[in-house]
């Protein structure tokens, strides 16, 4: 038996002990302690696991497109001179193009998907903002050329943020979010060809979608009696609960028809484009307008110029990914002011980060309404 309690067969005699175990026993008490003590090793983790946050990331390689909720380091975030606390971001119709791979919305790879974000500035390299700043983002090409929203955080531009209007919380702005940021342009923009309540029925297609369904609760909400077109009928009673006077059938506008038709609506605002579009110019009223803002059923626009040299009909088109600051902090402020707040639990819901891939197939087929706002602390 050896001084350490070791057994073994003893050494022939003048043959030295190995020295591996001397050199051990002699080391440092300081140096035993640093290394089997929980205490460093322990910060040094939780220093690596605080640059660490969840986040979808989409890849694309010779192996395939794949999408998954994974462990991202902070050091891996894009450029940009903010850095931001994502609490809440939203899937959108183009997230869930993204996710499911269905449209080449992806524009370079790894890519975190979200094109909307609300959050708290973490870290800031210009005076605009600063720590602790609550901050939200639309647009700007966000979750298709730069990581975007569906993460816990996210590094932008400045000139993208804008600060959160003190009427809303980030869930709230989330549940708003691009469609609802965008149903709000698209009422600015038939106020600026004119547009009041009097002049008649405005059309909504698209109706409970996330932009259909706010662009009836703000023009209800205004005076303006609004018309809802959808596919979904047998949902009339939610878009009623919105403010629509009127509920009819999309399938009346989505088979190609008439350069012309009856005169119907004062005004409109779609978010479905192609037969539908064209069908909607040829029964806008006289001198009437109507808001293009998006293409759920099609790119392709396969009318007639009557409506615009016949009628006079205005077609505006409505961007809402690099719209000017000053047209953001509008349509953010008027939301404030002409939006009912309590409608937004009816027009939302909200999901945990860790369900957005699953459930982004079923808002592709149009099986969800109105809005998904994402919490991204589940």
């Amino acid at each position: 038996m050896d001084r350490l309690g070791r057994g073994g067969a003893s050494r022939p005699a003048g043959q030295k002990r190995h020295t591996t175990e001397h050199v051990y026993c002699r080391l440092p008490s300081w140096f035993a302690a640093m290394t089997f003590s929980s205490g460093v090793f322990k910060d040094d983790q939780s220093k690596l696991e605080a640059h660490m946050f969840k986040g979808i990331l989409i890849d694309k390689d010779e192996a395939g497109y794949r999408v998954n909720l994974t462990d991202i380091d902070e050091a891996q975030l894009p450029a940009g001179d903010v850095t931001i606390n994502v609490s809440h971001s939203t899937l959108n119709y183009k997230d869930a193009l993204a996710i499911t791979g269905q449209s080449p919305i992806v524009r370079s790879f790894p890519m975190v998907p979200g094109i909307d974000l609300a959050g708290t500035v973490q870290a800031s390299d210009t005076p605009e903002y600063k720590v602790g700043d609550n901050v939200l983002l639309n647009g700007w090409g966000v979750g298709e050329g730069h990581w975007g929203g569906l993460a816990q955080k996210a590094r932008l531009k400045s000139e993208w943020l804008i600060p959160l209007p003190d009427a809303f919380t980030p869930a709230q702005a989330m549940a708003i979010g691009t469609a609802g940021y965008t149903a709000m342009l698209s009422v600015l923009a038939l106020e600026k060809h004119g547009l009041t309540p009097d002049h008649g029925d405005v059309l909504v297609t698209g109706a409970n979608g996330g932009v259909g369904s706010f662009a009836i609760a703000i023009l209800a909400r205004l005076g303006y009696r609004v018309i809802a077109s959808t596919g979904r009928v047998s949902e009339s009673e939610y878009l009623h609960q919105l403010g629509a006077a009127q509920v009819v059938d999309r399938a009346t506008l989505l088979q190609p028809g008439r350069p012309l038709v009856k005169e119907q609506w004062a005004a409109a605002i779609d978010s479905v484009g192609s037969h539908t579009l064209a069908n909607v110019c040829a029964g806008i009223r006289y001198r009437g307008v109507v808001a293009a803002c998006g293409l759920a059923q099609g790119m392709e626009f396969p009318g007639s110029v009557a409506p615009f040299i016949l009628r006079g009909v205005t077609l505006a088109g409505i961007d809402s990914v690099t719209r000017p600051r000053a047209d953001r902090l509008e349509a953010w402020s008027r939301l404030a002011s002409d939006l009912d707040l309590a409608l937004l639990p009816l027009i939302s819901r909200e999901v945990g980060l860790s369900e957005v891939i699953d459930i982004a197939p079923q808002l592709i087929a149009g099986q969800i309404r109105g809005r998904v706002v994402v919490d991204t602390g589940r």
